[in-house]
């Protein structure tokens, strides 16, 4: 039985348009891209107790305005990436800032919670489209060696520091308007890129033909649902719970499904052949592992700030900054680590000072307040993250051909989204059943038992680390 698809609407090839040969503002538009999709999974998360609160959300139950927007991003990006392949890396880009933008007003002027959340997973298949062509478009834009390393320089320390810069942001918009405005926010970002892009960005080779691999895209973003939702189900109930289970099941049936269909398909969500390369396999792997751990670290901080300590958004906000700032020293510094030491070793040095952040928050107790409990941890893994991102790009995009330069960074992205929902639902799920059983101060219990949770996986992160070997330099012949 074949497998259905949707077969691509055109098949003459396109010549890619002409842009005017500004590099730095076509960096910026690229980089702002990057930006405003990695800023919208946090900046919703100081504003998440008025959310519940104006909504009617539970305590549990918020992360899934995380989720659904991570799930949806996640689980389209491969199929957001065959989309550019189509159309061209700057149209897709195009497209879908333009959705996101609409998504985000819609969200903005949500008056319950069910609209919240499909604005929510609008805003996430959007991001689907226009992220997989951030990366790819440096890789075709810059020339191999310096000019290449300083762009992705920039968009590393950018990615890494776009959580905490997320976090710092949110904090404002809700302190000083309301919850509303993390998300009317990204209507001026949206559409400066879209007017900038066609000026500045050059049009990549178009590859029409070939059919979407829709069945793919459907098996793995409601396998990797079912399998969130059965998690936060368990952290709300118990293990026994039968729609928990009944969860499990479909999630476990879902990605069998989707592994199987891409072995036979003819043009797979996943190219199979980019993990055969031994580095990149294990370096997709850590991305995974490391956001497993820091949306846990983010969600969970900001609860204590709020919630426990009673901060204010704006209070809440600056409070990360001392994430922030090491963050993207970290970041900046790294490519000269990396020529002097190797991608190995920054990496792993990165890795260390994020098990030793997430260790110390596992430490938290109920008299340590911010600066015994939160800030120590802070700056350690603004540092962590800081060295990390860089070096796992290099890991990556080693030995890529052009023609896979949108797979390959389409990829890395869906590791770093799936990566943080699912961790962020087992952390939940944790946090729920230790607190359930607490007999007094059930949420440092649960939030400590999370925070362990986190540390394993900055942990297993780091063991993959050392197992890399020392790549070769980056070619994207």
């Amino acid at each position: 039985m074949s497998t259905p698809t949707v077969r691509a609407l055109s098949t003459t090839p396109r010549t890619p348009s002409p842009a005017r040969g500004r590099p730095s503002i076509a960096l910026v538009a690229i980089v702002g891209t990057q930006l405003m999709l990695l800023l919208d999974a946090t900046v919703v998360n100081v504003a998440l107790p008025g959310i519940g609160t104006h909504l009617g959300f539970s305590p549990t139950g918020m992360s899934w305005v995380l989720n659904v927007y991570t799930l949806a991003f996640g689980g389209l990006l491969l199929l957001g990436s065959r989309i550019g392949d189509l159309i061209g890396r700057r149209t897709a880009l195009m497209w879908g800032v333009g959705a996101f933008t609409l998504a985000s007003v819609a969200g903005g002027v949500a008056n319950d919670s069910t609209t919240l959340l499909i604005a929510r997973g609008l805003q996430g298949a959007a991001a689907a489209l226009a992220a997989p062509s951030t990366l790819a478009l440096i890789a075709t834009s810059f020339s191999e060696g310096a000019e290449r390393n300083r762009a992705l320089s920039v968009f590393s320390a950018i990615s890494g520091a776009g959580s905490a810069i997320g976090l710092t942001v949110g904090g404002m918009l809700t302190d000083w308007g309301s919850w509303r405005w993390v998300f009317f926010v990204n209507v001026p970002v949206g559409l400066a890129i879209v007017l900038l892009a066609p000026r500045y960005i050059k049009e990549t080779e178009r590859h029409p033909g070939g059919r979407f691999d829709v069945a793919g895209a459907l098996t793995g973003t409601l396998g990797m649902a079912s399998l969130v939702y059965a998690f936060i189900r368990v952290g709300e109930s118990h293990w026994t719970d039968s729609r928990a289970l009944t969860s499990f099941v479909i999630a476990a049936a879902l990605l069998v499904s989707f592994l199987i269909n891409e072995t036979r398909v003819e043009r797979p969500l996943v190219v199979l052949r980019l993990f055969l390369d031994r580095n990149r396999a294990l370096a997709y792997g850590i991305m995974l592992l490391v956001p497993a751990g820091m949306f846990g670290v983010f969600y969970f901080s900001t609860q204590y700030l709020q919630t426990y300590l009673h901060y204010s958004p704006l209070r809440t906000g600056f409070a990360f900054l001392p994430l922030a700032g090491p963050l993207f020293v970290a970041a900046r510094i790294a490519p000269r680590a990396l020529a002097r030491f190797g991608a190995k070793r920054v990496a792993a040095t990165g890795g260390l000072f994020n098990v030793g952040g997430t260790v110390w928050l596992s430490t938290l107790n109920a008299s340590d307040g911010y600066a015994g409990g939160i800030l120590g941890p802070l700056i350690l893994i603004g540092v962590g993250v800081g060295f990390t991102m860089m070096p796992l790009n290099t890991f990556i995009l080693s030995g890529v051909e052009p023609k896979e330069a949108g797979s390959a960074s389409g990829l890395l992205q869906t590791m770093q989204q799936v990566g943080g929902s699912l961790g962020l639902s087992i952390l939940v799920t944790v946090f729920g059943t230790v607190s359930r059983h607490a007999h007094s101060e059930p949420f440092i219990h649960g939030a400590t038992a999370a925070f362990t949770a986190a540390a394993v996986f900055t942990a297993l992160s780091v063991a993959l680390v050392l197992a890399l070997r020392s790549p070769k330099p980056v070619s994207l012949r």
